[in-house]
């Protein structure tokens, strides 16, 4: 690998990690927020992203392109209609996850994604048709094991964590449809959704007295959500096509891990042996899914199951 190559890897590696790393620790910026409901929280996430993403594209010299594609997608049904189911399942995707923050649900949220990438392979089977290797249906095997060991001992649904990941899924597969660009994506889905949320909080503002404009502090936090939405993403779209797949996968994992420390290690909340058990299903679902294309797994596959090379749904 020449000297460019590997300046180009290690610049995707520091952009990529960097947006995980912001991912892993938003906790902290949404518990500065905790006695603002969820969904004023939501609401100004959506109108100051859309507004950071748009100077964005201004200083970047991308506005044309973003009005090129608005444009295309507006002739467009089906891609119209995917982009604005998109903008609805992050937004329920975001407010879920800003809930569950601020009400002490920190460790759950790491759980959903944790199990984010297994969800995305069972809608890749069920929607696109994508074949599932052995390997593959006995990660998502594990990780089933695991939701249940938590339901079955709790007595409760594990629905924030489920709901987190099932959105996400869901999300991405929409991206993946659509076929849009993640800068401008998020300005066109936020674009879509920001009448709606300055509906609402026009109605917190003249009804309950919202938060925006009560204090300095809490007006530049409400404010600064949307640079924390934008920034891990620009990071992450500048890393991502610089690094192989793989690598990403691995990745990956650090947002979740730092939440999951986070809410054992600072904010208390409770891991039992039970969390462990589960959590131990899942982590060796991930690592058999991440390593389950690697040379090794495929030559077991081939060696124990030789007339199983694939499974689908």
């Amino acid at each position: 690998m020449n000297p460019t190559s590997n300046n180009e890897q290690l610049v995707g590696i520091v952009a990529t990690t960097g947006a995980y790393m912001i991912w892993g620790f938003l906790p902290l910026y949404w518990k500065m927020l905790q006695f603002v409901s969820p969904g004023e929280i939501l609401a100004h996430r959506i109108v100051w992203s859309f507004v950071f993403v748009l100077g964005i594209l201004f200083f970047l010299g991308r506005v044309k392109p973003f009005l090129s594609e608005l444009n295309d997608l507006l002739s467009n049904r089906k891609r119209l209609l995917g982009i604005s189911v998109a903008s609805l399942v992050i937004s329920a995707n975001w407010v879920i996850y800003i809930w569950a923050v601020n009400t002490n649900h920190v460790v759950e949220a790491s759980l959903g994604y944790y199990i984010n990438p297994l969800v995305s392979i069972i809608l890749g089977i069920i929607v696109l048709k994508e074949k599932l290797s052995f390997w593959q249906t006995v990660s998502f095997i594990l990780a089933v094991l695991g939701v249940l060991n938590l339901t079955i001992h709790f007595g409760s649904f594990p629905w924030v964590a489920l709901s987190l990941a099932i959105s996400f899924g869901f999300y991405g597969l929409l991206k993946k449809l659509v076929k849009i660009g993640p800068l401008i994506g998020l300005a066109i889905e936020t674009l879509f959704i920001t009448p709606i949320a300055l509906l609402f909080l026009s109605y917190v503002h003249i009804n309950e007295g919202g938060a925006f404009g009560t204090g300095w502090s809490t007006t530049l936090i409400l404010l600064g959500a949307g640079v924390v939405t934008a920034i891990p993403l620009l990071l992450f779209a500048n890393g991502a096509s610089r690094i192989p797949l793989s690598m990403i996968g691995f990745l990956q994992y650090l947002a979740p891990t730092i939440m999951l420390l986070l809410g054992v290690f600072l904010y208390k909340e409770p891991f039992t042996e039970v969390h462990l058990l589960s959590f131990i299903c899942i982590w060796t679902a991930l690592t058999v899914y991440t390593l389950s294309k690697t040379k090794w797994f495929i030559f077991l596959e081939s060696k124990f199951l030789p007339n199983k090379k694939t499974m689908s749904s």
